[in-house]
């Protein structure tokens, strides 16, 4: 039986705050102790994403990501209505996973994972660009509908999320997803490079649409 509205948000919220606290805390983490690594951090990401479609794939799809629910509306696989209360989910779950990291570890929570260029935030820009569109793609090559689910479409999109993050995330902080770079960002109080991780992540999952209609036929 298909879900309610508000159980699919429910499992939004609880999806991207696990992906939030999961992810930015391995980086917390790391900046105290220094054993988790940029490896490690990748990985994390990595596997919390394949874990989480193995849980909330049959319920909400598994978004976790404004990005890619905004791209679902734009392949017209996704209501457009029920664009905003995801995305309201995603964004209260990222705020909420780095408020509780912001109380584990103050006073020493640095930037809580915020994701932050290194070089220039055009550089960042076109980074996060492509590889939101390399993330889309992926996603809407195994995907059902709107619904990332099954163990081919989370070890796809896990995999994607830890190589990019591993070749990436030194450059720009391999976001391909605004809320995780919302959340942290606001409760830290770093916001001035945060339209970069607003806007790029769009841009790329949307683009990624037409191409693969041109590679893979009209669905």
């Amino acid at each position: 039986m298909e879900a309610s509205l508000s159980r699919k948000c429910a499992a939004e919220f609880l999806g991207t705050f696990a992906l939030v606290f999961s992810g930015t805390g391995a980086v917390v983490a790391n900046l105290q102790s220094g054993s988790v690594t940029h490896v490690g951090i990748s990985l994390v990401f990595g596997l919390v994403v394949f874990a989480l479609i193995q849980t909330f794939g049959d319920v909400s799809g598994c978004h976790i990501n404004p990005a890619v629910t905004i791209a679902f509306v734009v392949a017209r696989r996704f209501a457009a209505a029920a664009a905003i209360p995801y995305v309201a989910a995603q964004c209260l779950g990222a705020v909420a996973a780095s408020a509780l990291l912001r109380v584990l570890f103050e006073p020493n929570f640095g930037t809580l994972g915020a994701t932050l260029p290194s070089g220039s935030q055009m550089q960042s820009w076109v980074y996060e660009f492509l590889l939101t569109a390399g993330l889309m793609y992926t996603v809407l090559s195994v995907s059902v509908g709107a619904k990332e689910k099954g163990i081919t479409a989370g070890l796809a999109i896990g995999a994607v999320v830890g190589l990019e993050a591993l070749f990436a995330g030194p450059i720009c902080g391999a976001s391909m997803n605004p809320a995780r770079s919302l959340g942290p960002a606001l409760v830290s109080g770093r916001v001035a490079e945060l339209w970069i991780y607003l806007t790029a992540p769009v841009a790329g999952a949307i683009a990624a649409v037409p191409l693969c209609r041109i590679v893979r036929g009209k669905e």
